[in-house]
């Protein structure tokens, strides 16, 4: 890299620091700074394009292509996609922090691309697994937590409705996957597509500020002595146990929550980030707890529609979605910004065992049942805590019962 790194110690009592100082100042807006947003969010249609949309590929490989393999089986390939979209945030948060930015996510998206082109190729269901499963999730992991955090050092007044705007790549990446030209077609097509996105996202992302070869390692233990942020890891971890759960119609989920994740970035400008993911994910819980009991596909809908938009910072079913509308926003804000990237990754790999952990736990309670209608108790449940969690959070950063946070 040709960046040098910058030491906060060495720049105490120089002029640099005041100019340091200053140019820590996000622009919150300019055409540099929205670009970065739009090729943030075309990165995004990319990798959720893929991953959002599994339920597809988990329905035609059981009827087509592994019929003669069990679908728990199939699922595994999906789970360690969504699982390695979030375990490598750890070590890309750092290495971003590092200034090794650039030329991982160039790599990532062309071996994403390569993936995407052989998903067709695959016949056998360790094809699939090594290839959708691992190596399209980690080339996934290698670009989503990166992509959030740069966007952080454009704005700040604006960072809500800059973060939500860039996720609004998710849905419309997880919706125009539909096989209607024939499942090889239809991958190839998304194949190009993923050309023309990931090539415009790689020529308009950069970094505003000058990587800090801060201390602490890749895991630094020392940031859980701030109480907010560890409380805000544990909600994470309970979210997505809870938020693995329900199965709702995709399209319209993903479609929906267009809308909401605009809603959620402008709201959190305005009463802040935690204000508004409290709100949103209590809402999230009360759906959780009714999907259950919907007895035919209009109800579903209903239910659905109401999901996405009010769902906008976490999960809907499919492990990626709006969580990334705001999670970043309230994991910045609990640090400086000089290692932001570690923080943020920290989080997202802890969040990642819920995700891990989510969907079997639900499977047990729905089989031991029969029926959904206690796994919905079970996640509507851990969402509400989760809410909880999110309240204890917010007072110990704000230290105040009110106030914007």
């Amino acid at each position: 890299m040709s960046e040098k790194f910058l030491s906060a110690e060495a720049l105490k009592g120089t002029e640099l620091a005041s100019d340091s100082l200053s140019h820590n100042v996000p622009p919150d807006g300019g055409l540099t700074a929205w670009l970065v947003v739009v090729a943030a969010n075309l990165m995004l249609f990319s990798r959720f394009g893929l991953c959002n949309s599994w339920g597809v590929f988990q329905a035609y490989y059981e009827e087509n292509l592994l019929r003669h393999t069990s679908p728990s089986a199939i699922a595994w390939i999906g789970s360690a996609q969504y699982a390695l979209v979030y375990l490598p945030a750890l070590v890309t948060g750092r290495l971003f922090d590092l200034g090794y930015f650039k030329i991982p996510c160039f790599a990532a998206s062309c071996a994403l691309v390569v993936c995407t082109f052989l998903i067709v190729e695959c016949t056998q269901f360790r094809q699939f697994f090594f290839i959708q499963g691992l190596c399209i999730g980690v080339c996934c992991g290698i670009i989503v937590g990166p992509a959030l955090v740069v966007v952080s050092h454009w704005f700040y007044k604006k960072r809500g409705l800059a973060l939500s705007l860039t996720a609004i790549g998710a849905s419309c990446g997880s919706t125009v996957l539909i096989p209607l030209i024939g499942f090889k077609w239809t991958v190839r097509v998304f194949g190009f597509i993923l050309i023309a996105t990931l090539g415009m996202g790689n020529i308009f992302i950069k970094r505003r500020l000058a990587p800090v070869d801060v201390h602490g390692g890749f895991f630094n233990l020392k940031v859980f002595r701030n109480i907010a942020y560890s409380i805000f890891c544990i909600s994470g971890i309970m979210s997505f146990l809870g938020l693995y759960t329900g199965l709702f119609i995709l399209a319209i989920a993903n479609a929906s929550s267009t809308f909401g994740r605009v809603s959620a970035g402008l709201m959190a400008d305005e009463i802040g980030a935690l204000n508004t993911m409290i709100a949103f994910t209590a809402v999230a819980g009360i759906m959780t707890f009714a999907w259950p009991f919907a007895k035919n596909e209009i109800q579903l809908i209903v239910i659905s529609s109401i999901y996405g938009p009010t769902h906008p910072i976490y999960i809907y079913r499919f492990p990626t979605g709006g969580y990334v509308s705001l999670f970043t926003v309230a994991a910045v804000a609990m640090g400086k910004i000089e290692d932001a990237g570690r923080r943020v990754g920290m989080f997202m790999s802890l969040a990642a065992f819920g995700a891990i952990a989510g969907p079997p736990i639900s499977g047990i309670i729905s089989t031991a049942s029969g029926g959904f209608v206690e796994a919905g108790y079970y996640a509507g449940g851990i969402i509400m805590f989760a809410v909880v969690l999110l309240l204890l959070a917010r007072y110990f950063h704000l230290g105040r019962l009110q106030g914007k946070c």
